[in-house]
């Protein structure tokens, strides 16, 4: 089951993706309980997505093609993990923990944008503005310090992520040439997350370390690979962060990025990577008027275009 969000008179309402079409389960009589919002639907669980799936068979569609959609759901708390592919580990300047635990930051649903919106590049925040393909967790089961074998069976489903990131706020330098990295402003303001088209179900999605991911900006192949490179598998990364909260349904996990970000050429903060045949190297950070086209086999293709800031006076 694919879950949306779309917009109607200035408000968010939950639909079910079928093919080309959306099914909107208030429209079709269900529970306005139940399927308030995205994060009311997981927390009803198997009882919910059955009577999804009922109303599935029965309701009226309409064409993708006649809604806006929006973010797919707003997770309160998003818990990142970066430096979490082997490539992208090894195709830029390392901070001392690179590759031996996951590097954790935060977004918060500030961060979120949807389908469609503008990245906003704000100049007086950074003149390094890149963007990284990740897959997301969608939490579906509460739990606290859970083991690695029962990881999976807490987790809903999967959306499209782009971590937009300040590199030159991000990565730092002291004197003597250590690298250190600054997450807070690096990675957590406005338009920095993009989440979409939709939240695939776990039942379509037999093993989440066997999916393609891929970005394009301009048309340009810009990351290509498998999760399967990851360092930290998904199931790894929840118990990861288990161990510091609670998990909730509605949360959600960003697991990293491929190489082949615009960092990765950037040699002034520590960029050495050499593009795979088929890849093409960015030759500048992302600008205004730029196309992020951020691709997950069995979920979908998140767009999102560029744009300019007005910095607030």
């Amino acid at each position: 089951m694919k879950i949306a969000n779309y917009h109607v008179d200035g408000s968010r309402r939950l639909g079910f993706v079928i093919g080309d079409e959306l099914i909107d389960p208030l429209e079709a009589g269900g529970d306005p309980k139940a399927f308030s919002d995205t994060v009311a639907f997981i927390r009803g669980g198997d009882a919910a997505l059955s009577a999804a799936r009922a109303l599935i068979d029965t309701a009226a569609r309409r064409p993708l093609s006649d809604v806006r959609l929006a973010a797919p759901l707003l997770p309160s708390t998003v818990l990142c993990a970066g430096s979490n592919y082997r490539a992208h580990n090894a195709e830029k300047s390392n901070a001392p923990l690179s590759g031996k635990e996951p590097e954790f930051f935060l977004k918060t649903m500030d961060c979120v944008i949807g389908p469609d919106d503008g990245i906003v590049h704000d100049p007086l925040l950074t003149g390094k503005l890149d963007c990284e393909t990740e897959l997301a967790i969608v939490i579906g089961r509460e739990g606290r310090h859970i083991p690695v074998e029962d990881a999976l069976s807490h987790v809903f489903g999967y959306t499209v992520a782009n971590d937009v990131t300040a590199r030159d706020r991000q990565v730092r330098r002291t004197p003597d040439g250590t690298v250190f990295y600054e997450l807070g402003r690096g990675k957590a303001f406005d338009a920095s997350l993009p989440l979409g088209p939709v939240v695939t179900t776990t039942d379509k999605i037999a093993d989440p370390q066997r999916l393609r991911i891929s970005t394009r900006i301009n048309g340009e192949l810009r990351q290509s690979a498998s999760t399967s490179d990851m360092i930290w598998s998904c199931a790894e990364l929840i118990h990861f962060f288990s161990v510091n909260f609670t998990l909730k349904p509605g949360m959600v996990i960003l697991t990293g990025t491929p190489a082949g970000t615009a960092w990765s050429v950037d040699r002034d903060l520590g960029g050495t990577w050499q593009p795979a045949e088929g890849l093409v190297a960015a030759t500048r950070y992302c600008l205004p008027g730029d196309e992020v086209l951020s691709e997950i086999e069995a979920i979908g293709t998140l767009r999102n275009s560029v744009v300019a800031g007005e910095p607030a006076r």
